[in-house]
């Protein structure tokens, strides 16, 4: 779980450092075996979105972290990032109000700030 919280905290500096937008920290791993943590963010456009998990990507491979799947990568609407513990979905606007997760994984914890794991 350490390895997860170091992951998170690197994950949501490079978010920041693109600028994301409303980025959120869910706690899953009490409610489910996927992972033990989401990220989500979003951007304004698909450049944007792109840098966003180029520097994610960037970031955790430097500490060592392998990247196991990529999706979305090439539309931008929706990338999601499968570290194994974690799981980085960064979203255009549009698509993050569609989709919700905040909403589905409500049964997890909200991590405020990262500096709290």
């Amino acid at each position: 779980m350490e390895d997860s919280k170091k992951m998170v905290k690197l994950a949501v500096k490079a978010l920041e450092e693109k600028k994301g937008e409303d980025i959120q920290i869910i706690d899953i791993h009490e409610i489910s075996v996927l992972a033990d943590y989401f990220i989500i963010a979003n951007g304004n456009n698909s450049n944007q979105v792109q840098a966003m998990a180029d520097q994610v990507q960037e970031d955790l491979e430097k500490a060592g972290y392998e990247c196991k799947q990529i999706e979305g990568y090439q539309t931008a609407n929706w990338i999601l990032m499968d570290y194994k513990d974690i799981i980085v979905h960064v979203f255009c606007r549009e698509d993050r109000l569609f989709y919700d997760l905040e909403r589905i994984w409500r049964d997890g914890k909200t991590i405020i700030n990262a500096d709290e794991l």
